[in-house]
């Protein structure tokens, strides 16, 4: 549309022109002593527009041949850099395609054309520590910020990814400490040091950073009990040594933090020192907040006021009539207060529940203190099949 407007308006132009040049009488009248010439006005600026744009063509055409070798070496620049940019491309593809032979010579190509080297050097660094070859990895590496000091924090972002890939744990903890120290704590790098930290058996460092996490919602809350509860029970058996320490790091730790996991192995641990008060204590203040039959178990393990811990069972049992560990525990504590009915009909009501070899020794040698050689008998054969057929 733009060209046919163009092309009208020059017609139109063309039309004008031709229209006053007929009815154009004047002259111009040329003295160049001792000629004189006299030509039409329409010659002469005819004559001027020519020669004008033959002036005009000759200078273009001349500024050209000069700037042809300048456009040239534009040209060839401008193919170096594309060709340059594909190789980068190549590189980057083939990295994540897997094939780290080709990418690593892609990007030591893209690397010597100068193409954004700092990163071609990181993903030639991450295609070497693919194929296992250190050296060139650490070479890469090296590369890397003295092309471009911008590339710094992404390096120790792959140095340190590289050393947990490698299993060199406190070395991955040491360049993520320089990289807070460049960049801060942003999630990715706390994401990184929380499996640095793990790795390495920092357990209060993975609380910290776990904390951290969860609070910006960058972990979830499934995945934050998880981290917390292993922390907390590494902790735990590493004060397994000291009753003092151990019941005041339990007093420590947050109740949203508490799970069955952590209090299991805490009561055995204070099973085991003979703190059973302790442990009792522990386990209803957990069972309160969550069931769990583990926990019940170990509540059945602890000794001391019989018959307390059979009011709080059958307490519990109130809540949780089908539970098979819960019968058992209940039928074991009836034995030790010689209630022998009671006990029978909670071990049998356990039994209808969940067939456990356990229970079957339980029931066999109440029946052996009754008096009741076969049917003693009839469960050490059940518990020696239910063994086997572990």
């Amino acid at each position: 549309m733009k060209g046919l407007f163009w092309l009208l308006a020059l017609f139109a132009l063309a039309v004008g022109l031709s229209m006053a040049m007929r009815f154009n009488d004047a002259y111009v009248l040329i003295v160049l002593p001792p000629w004189r010439a006299e030509v039409s006005l329409n010659l002469a600026l005819a004559v001027l527009f020519g020669g004008f744009v033959l002036l005009y063509g000759a200078l273009r055409g001349i500024a050209l041949t000069l700037s042809l070798p300048g456009r040239v070496r534009a040209y060839r620049e401008t193919q170096r850099k594309a060709k340059a940019a594909s190789v980068f491309q190549d590189a980057v593809r083939l990295l994540f395609e897997g094939r780290f032979g080709h990418a690593l010579k892609k990007a030591a190509e893209a690397h010597s054309a100068g193409e954004a080297p700092g990163l071609a050097a990181l993903i030639a660094a991450r295609a070497a520590q693919r194929m296992r070859e250190s050296g060139k990895q650490e070479a890469w590496l090296d590369r890397a910020t003295q092309d471009d000091a911008r590339t710094e924090v992404a390096r120790l972002m792959l140095e340190a990814e590289m050393f947990l890939d490698a299993r060199r744990f406190d070395d991955a903890v040491t360049v993520l400490a320089r990289l807070h120290q460049l960049a801060g704590r942003h999630i990715a790098a706390l994401r990184l040091e929380l499996r640095a930290q793990q790795g390495a058996g920092h357990w209060n460092e993975v609380l910290r950073i776990a904390r951290q996490l969860e609070k910006r919602d960058a972990l979830a809350f499934e995945a934050f009990r998880e981290v917390t509860l292993r922390a907390h029970c590494e902790n735990v058996t590493q004060h397994a040594g000291d009753l003092g320490l151990l019941l005041a790091y339990l007093r420590e730790v947050p109740e949203r933090e508490m799970g069955a996991k952590l209090v299991c192995e805490a009561a055995d641990l204070l099973i085991a020192q003979g703190s059973h008060e302790a442990a009792r204590r522990l386990i209803e203040d957990q069972l309160a907040r969550e069931w769990d039959s583990e926990l019940v178990i170990r509540f059945g393990r602890t000794e001391g006021d019989v018959s307390g811990r059979i009011a709080k069972a059958e307490a519990w049992l109130t809540a949780h009539p089908r539970d098979a560990a819960l019968l058992g525990v209940l039928g074991r504590l009836c034995i030790l207060q010689q209630l022998w009915g009671k006990a029978q009909s909670y071990l049998d009501a356990a039994l209808s529940i969940e067939d456990s070899c356990d229970t079957r020794l339980v029931l066999a040698g109440l029946a052996e203190r009754l008096e009741r050689q076969d049917e003693a008998n009839r469960h050490y054969r059940a518990a020696a099949q239910l063994s086997v057929a572990r």
